[in-house]
């Protein structure tokens, strides 16, 4: 079953990497907007890619491989 806090603390990241990136254009921070948001996307990548290793070992367990 899919534990509901991961989706919820992926949705906080977004939202903050949104606030922050707004902030920083406006105050003609456009290089470190661009480098937040790859940030911001490299960190939800490595929640995805844990859940999907999690996906993995239960899949090996289910059919004892």
């Amino acid at each position: 079953m899919l534990d509901f806090s991961v989706i919820f603390k992926i949705g906080g990241v977004g939202i903050l990497i949104a606030i922050l990136d707004k902030v920083l254009k406006s105050i003609g921070r456009e290089e470190y907007a661009t480098l937040s948001n790859i940030l911001g996307i490299v960190l939800i990548l490595f929640m995805v890619i844990q859940l999907i290793g999690d996906l993995f070992n239960t899949i090996k367990t289910m059919f004892q491989l």
